[in-house]
């Protein structure tokens, strides 16, 4: 098992992308003989940010793969922009991708509602060949992704298949892994649409970096459905949605939740809940801030993950160019 996966350095790491993905990676660390964790700066340039901001964000996002278990001595965690082979495998996936699979990618229909396709940057539209890029530089086996990205590793699995039919057997065929329980985690405002750090409202979602006071204001606010019933039920998102969310820093199914809370009040189950999630919090929040004292030590741990996973990026793309007919 060989496993890559990574988020933007946007600023907020939320309980929808620790439940949905990161906490995987930790238990995956420990399963497969390779892990690689990134962080995906060329993606966070699709949408503008100031230089200095995105600076410090990629740090914080570092800070905090490290302080929810990633471990650098089982995993190697470095920055995209580090490793040039990224975005040179990107440009040839280009000349292998069709215009009309990327006109299908939910996300860009998504995010170019802000604007119309037209004057959406070309970054955005390109965006899941550069992830495919990503995945395949390092001969993936497995991605564990957000539900939300279940579409782009399904791209970089056609992309490869295509790739290999013309040229041989040069990339891995990626499978993703998506952890049920807590793929989709919805947002606290609105439980039809997924926990987004992009939302406009802060109460959509709880960052890992929430104050005690934040996270219990927040739950407090957290919709919830008609009725007083403390049960998962399709016609009851809200509650399902907060329902999962304490089943994932408990680790108690939710029948058994149900029981615990059976005739008690939305009021009673969400303070519970907002104190499970500070008792849950607060450890890696320790963590996280001292992490950031030393950003001498975190520059260099990024550095050396970059020199660690540099030979299989290198060789995967001199493969690929002499697949194809170029000099490598």
């Amino acid at each position: 098992m060989k496993i890559f996966s990574g988020i933007q350095p946007t600023g907020i790491i939320h309980i929808g992308n620790y439940l949905g993905a990161i906490k995987q990676w930790v238990d995956l660390q420990n399963k497969a003989n390779r892990a690689i964790f990134c962080i995906v700066d060329l993606h966070a340039i699709t949408e503008p940010e100031e230089p200095i901001t995105l600076k410090k964000n990629i740090l914080s996002i570092a800070a905090l793969y490290l302080a929810t278990g990633i471990n650098p001595k089982k995993s190697s965690i470095f920055i995209q922009s580090t490793r040039p082979e990224h975005t040179e495998l990107a440009w040839i996936l280009n000349c292998v991708a069709k215009m009309g699979e990327l006109y299908r990618m939910t996300q860009f229909k998504e995010k170019s509602k802000k604007e119309t396709a037209e004057s959406a940057n070309v970054g955005l539209f390109d965006y899941p060949i550069l992830m495919a890029a990503d995945i395949l530089l390092y001969q993936t086996t497995h991605v564990p992704v957000g539900e939300d990205q279940k579409q782009h590793v399904e791209l970089a699995r056609d992309l490869a298949q295509r790739f290999n039919n013309k040229y041989g057997q040069i990339f891995t065929v990626p499978e993703p892994i998506i952890k049920k329980t807590s793929a989709r985690i919805m947002g606290l405002d609105n439980p039809n649409k997924k926990m987004s750090k992009s939302a406009d409202s802060p109460y959509n979602y709880i960052a890992l970096t929430d104050t005690a006071e934040i996270i219990r204001k927040k739950i407090k606010k957290a919709v919830t459905d008609s009725g007083t019933e403390i049960k998962a039920s399709p016609d009851k998102p809200a509650i399902t949605n907060l329902l999962n969310i304490f089943s994932e820093i408990t680790e108690w199914p939710i029948p058994k939740i149900e029981k615990k809370f059976l005739g008690k009040s939305y009021v009673q189950f969400k303070q519970e809940l907002a104190e499970n999630l500070i008792q849950y919090l607060t450890p890696i929040q320790k963590k996280y801030f001292e992490i950031l004292k030393d950003k001498t030590a975190l520059i260099k741990i990024l550095a050396e993950g970059s020199k660690q996973v540099a030979p299989i990026a290198q060789k995967t793309l001199i493969q690929v160019k002499r697949a194809i007919g170029l000099y490598s």
